[in-house]
C-alpha cells in the first residue's frame, strides 16, 4: 500500500468539484479533502458543501473537511470590522484567502500523522489545485511560491479539461454544478451579483454595507473600489444604472477565479 498523502484543496466551485469527481473515478484517490471556511460564504454554497460531503463519503470513503482560522477566534467579517478595514482585495491585495483559507490548510498539513512522517523523511505531500486546462498561467504563478512540504499537481490541467468538461464531469457523476462560491462581501463581486445579493438576501447585504459604513479607509470608495456598494444599489433603485460596467477583479481563492469562486 502506498503510503502517498494526497490532498484536494477544495474552493467549493465548478473546477476544484470537477477535479474531486475525476480524481475518484480515476482511482487517484485523494488522502484528504479540505475547504477553507473564511465564515462568510453564501447559504447556496454552504448547502452544495453538504450535498458534496455526502458524495464523497458514498464514493470515496471520506467526508469533506472544513477547516476555519484558528488562533484568532473570528470570522473574515468579524476581522475586517475589528479592524475597521474591509477586505484585503478591496486595496489590491489578496491576504484574505492566504489567511483564511491556506494557512488553514497548511496547519492540517502539518500535524496529520501520515504527512508528518513524509516530512522526517524528507519527503512531501501531494497538493491538488483545480485550476482547469484554460489557467495554466495561474498554475505558473502559483510555482512561484516555494513550499518545501508540498508538490502541486494541477489535474485539470493534465487532462485537458476546461469549464465545459468540468460541469460535464459533476452532471455525470449525478451532481448539480455548484453555485458560485464567494464570500457575501468579496469585492470581486460583480455589480450584478451585488444587486443580486442585495434582492435574495437583504440581511447579507445590509452586513455588507456595515462593513463598509465601519471601514475607515480614505483609499477606496467601498467593497467596490471605485464605488460603495450601498451606493450601487441606490442607484439601481433610483434606475441610474451607473455602475453596470465597473471591471471585475479576480478573487485569490484557491481555484476560484471570477467565474468560479
Amino acid at each position: 500500500m502506498s503510503d502517498k498523502v494526497r490532498i484536494a484543496s477544495y474552493g467549493g466551485g465548478v473546477n476544484s468539484t470537477a477535479m474531486v469527481i475525476e480524481l475518484v473515478r480515476r482511482e487517484e484517490m485523494p488522502t484528504a479533502v479540505l475547504f477553507g471556511d473564511t465564515g462568510g460564504e453564501k447559504p447556496a454554497t454552504y448547502e452544495y458543501l453538504g450535498i458534496f460531503s455526502d458524495w464523497l463519503k458514498r464514493n470515496a470513503g471520506q467526508e469533506l473537511i472544513v477547516l476555519k482560522k484558528t488562533g484568532i477566534n473570528e470570522t473574515l467579517e468579524e476581522h475586517v470590522l475589528r479592524t475597521k478595514t474591509l477586505p484585503s482585495l478591496a486595496y489590491g491585495f489578496h491576504r484574505c484567502a492566504h489567511k483564511f483559507k491556506v494557512q488553514p490548510m497548511d496547519k492540517w498539513r502539518n500535524n496529520f500523522p501520515p504527512a508528518k512522517e513524509l516530512f522526517a523523511r524528507g519527503e512531501k505531500i501531494e497538493k491538488c489545485i483545480g485550476f482547469d486546462a484554460g489557467e495554466a498561467h495561474r498554475a505558473k504563478r502559483a510555482e512561484q511560491v516555494i513550499d518545501d512540504k508540498e508538490v502541486r499537481r494541477y489535474p485539470l490541467i493534465e487532462w485537458d479539461m476546461g469549464r465545459s468538461e468540468c460541469i460535464a464531469a459533476i452532471v455525470a457523476a449525478g451532481l448539480p454544478p455548484p453555485p458560485k462560491s464567494s464570500c457575501f462581501f468579496c469585492p470581486a463581486n460583480r455589480p450584478s451579483e451585488v444587486l443580486k445579493l442585495a434582492a435574495d438576501y437583504p440581511e447579507l447585504f445590509a452586513r455588507a454595507v456595515a462593513i463598509e459604513r465601519n471601514a475607515e479607509s480614505r483609499s477606496v470608495a467601498g467593497l467596490g473600489r471605485d464605488f460603495s456598494w450601498e451606493s450601487l444599489v441606490r442607484a439601481d433603485k433610483a434606475q441610474l444604472k451607473l455602475f453596470d460596467q465597473a471591471p471585475a477583479i479576480a478573487c485569490a481563492c484557491l481555484d476560484d477565479d471570477e467565474e468560479d469562486r
